[in-house]
C-alpha cells in the first residue's frame, strides 16, 4: 500500500515540476528527463527498460514521436522559411491589413487556422504556415506577440479539432474509429461547444488587446525573427495574389485527396488512396510543393534555393525536439500503477456517467499532455465501460472528443511547447493567453455542453 502512494506521489511530483519546470523557462529537454527519472523511481519501474523503451522507442516515445513526425516539422519548416524569405507572407500579410484593417489582425488569425484545421491541415503545418503571415500582421497592428500565440492556439487547436462535427482532425477520427461512429456524431452538442469555445476565445483576446494598447504593450520582435522594412523590400515584394499562390497550392493538395475519394475519378485512384492512407506523409509533399512552387516563382527564391530549405531544416529541428521530449514523459507516466489507479477511480466515482467521463479523459489527457494520445488510451481501457453505463456512442463520440482537448493543453503539452519555440517565446511570456484560450475556455464549453446533454 505504501509504494502504492510512493508511486502515485511521484507521478504527481513529476507532472508538477515539469509544468513548473516549463514555466520557469528550463529547458524543456532536460526538465523531461528529470521529470521522468522522478516518476521511474518512485513507481519502481524497470530502469534501463522505461528510457530505452518507453521513453524512447515505445508507442508513444520521445523518438518514435520524432521518427513519425520528422518529415512534417521538416517540410513545415522549409515552407515558413521560404514564405518569410521571399516576402510572400509580407505581401498577403499587407493585404489583408489594407482590406480589413490592422485591428483586425487576431480575428484573421484565428479565422485562418481554423478554416486550415477544419479542412483537415495538421496544426504543426499550421503554425509554420501562419507564423511568416502572423509576424507582419502583429508589426502592421503593434499587437504583442504573446496575443499572436493565444490566437493561433484559439483557431488551430479548439473548436475545429474537438467540437465541431464533420472535421477529418485525429481528435474526431479516433472516437468514430473506436464507437463506429461517423465524424458527424453528436453534431448539434458539437454545434453548441464549438460555438461557446469561439465567443469566449474571442472576447478574451480581443479585451487583452485593448488592454495590451493601453497599457503601452507593443510588438517586440524575437532575435531570429525576420521582418525586414517594407520600403527596403518594395522592389521584391510580390503581388498578393501571386504570394497567395504556394499556400493555395498546399492547402488544395492536402484537401483534394478528400474531396476526390467519394467520385468516379477517385475511385481506384491509386494516387488519391495513397493520398488519404497518409495523413503525414501527404501534408508533408503538400508543403514540400508549396515550398518549390515559391522558389519557382519568387526570384529571391532563385538566388539562393538550396540555402533557404536548408535554413528551413535547421528551424525543425529544436521544436521537433522539444515536443518529442513531453511525449516520451507520457509514454513513462502510462506505464505506471498510479496511472491505473487514477483511471480506475475516476470510472468508479459515485457520480453522473457524463461528470466521469469528463474526469476520466481529462486526466488521461492532462497527465500525458496529448489529446489524442489521451483519446487513444480511453478508448482501448474505458469507452466500453461508460457505454455499458448507458452513454450513447454518438453522445461519447462528441463529448469525449471534447473534454480531451481542455487539459491536454497545459504547459507540458507537446504541441503548446513546440508553438512557444516556433514563435520565440518562453512559457513566462506566451502560456497566459494560451493557456485561457485552449484549456479554461474549451472545460467551460465542454462542461456547459455535458450540462445540455444531461437537460435533454
Amino acid at each position: 500500500m505504501m509504494a502504492g502512494w510512493i508511486g502515485i506521489l511521484g507521478l504527481l511530483a513529476g507532472l508538477a515540476l515539469l509544468i513548473i519546470l516549463a514555466l520557469r523557462g528550463v529547458n524543456i529537454l532536460l526538465a523531461s528527463i528529470l521529470c521522468t527519472l522522478i516518476v521511474i523511481i518512485t513507481n519502481a519501474l524497470p530502469f534501463a527498460e522505461s528510457l530505452t523503451n518507453d521513453y524512447i522507442s515505445g508507442d508513444l516515445g520521445a523518438f518514435t514521436f520524432a521518427g513519425r513526425f520528422f518529415f512534417l516539422f521538416a517540410a513545415g519548416a522549409v515552407f515558413g522559411r521560404i514564405m518569410g524569405e521571399t516576402h510572400a507572407a509580407t505581401s498577403i500579410a499587407m493585404a489583408l491589413v489594407n482590406r480589413l484593417g490592422a485591428h483586425r489582425t487576431l480575428w484573421i488569425t484565428v479565422l485562418s487556422c481554423a478554416l486550415l484545421t477544419y479542412g483537415g491541415v495538421v496544426v504543426f503545418v499550421v503554425i509554420f504556415a501562419m507564423y511568416p503571415l502572423g509576424l507582419r500582421l502583429l508589426k502592421e497592428a503593434d499587437i504583442p506577440k504573446r496575443l499572436f500565440c493565444g490566437a493561433l492556439a484559439l483557431g488551430a487547436g479548439t473548436f475545429t479539432l474537438t467540437a465541431l462535427p464533420g472535421t477529418p482532425s485525429i481528435h474526431n477520427v479516433i472516437p468514430s474509429v473506436a464507437l463506429g461512429t461517423d465524424l458527424f456524431a453528436g453534431a448539434w452538442l458539437g454545434l453548441f461547444g464549438g460555438t461557446i469555445m469561439f465567443v469566449l476565445g474571442m472576447w478574451y483576446l480581443e479585451r487583452e488587446r485593448i488592454k495590451a494598447r493601453a497599457a503601452g504593450e507593443t510588438f517586440v520582435a524575437g532575435a531570429h525573427d525576420n521582418i525586414p522594412d517594407l520600403e527596403s523590400i518594395a522592389h521584391d515584394l510580390p503581388p498578393w495574389w501571386l504570394a497567395i499562390a504556394p499556400l493555395f497550392a498546399v492547402i488544395a493538395t492536402i484537401l483534394m485527396p478528400r474531396l476526390l475519394i467519394g467520385t468516379e475519378f477517385g475511385a481506384g485512384n491509386r494516387l488519391i488512396q495513397f493520398a488519404n492512407a497518409q495523413p503525414i506523409i501527404w501534408p508533408s509533399i503538400a508543403l514540400i510543393l508549396g515550398s518549390l512552387l515559391a522558389l519557382a516563382m519568387f526570384k529571391i527564391g532563385r538566388r539562393q534555393p538550396l540555402k533557404l530549405m536548408g535554413e528551413g531544416m535547421q528551424d525543425s529541428i529544436l521544436p521537433l525536439m522539444a515536443t518529442s521530449a513531453v511525449v516520451g514523459f507520457g509514454g513513462v507516466v502510462v506505464r505506471t500503477s498510479g496511472f491505473e489507479t487514477f483511471t480506475t477511480a475516476m470510472v468508479e466515482a459515485n457520480v453522473h456517467p457524463l461528470i466521469s467521463m469528463f474526469a476520466s479523459i481529462s486526466t488521461v489527457s492532462g497527465i500525458t499532455g496529448s489529446a489524442s494520445g489521451g483519446l487513444q488510451i480511453f478508448m482501448a481501457t474505458l469507452s466500453d465501460q461508460y457505454l455499458a453505463m448507458g452513454i450513447a456512442p454518438e453522445e461519447l463520440h462528441r463529448l469525449v472528443a471534447m473534454a480531451s482537448g481542455g487539459f491536454d493543453s497545459l504547459p507540458h503539452c507537446g504541441a503548446v511547447i513546440a508553438m512557444l519555440t516556433v514563435v520565440g517565446l518562453t512559457h513566462k511570456q506566451g502560456y497566459k493567453d494560451v493557456g485561457v484560450v485552449t484549456v479554461l475556455v474549451p472545460v467551460v464549453a465542454t462542461l456547459a455542453t455535458i450540462g445540455m446533454a444531461m437537460l435533454f
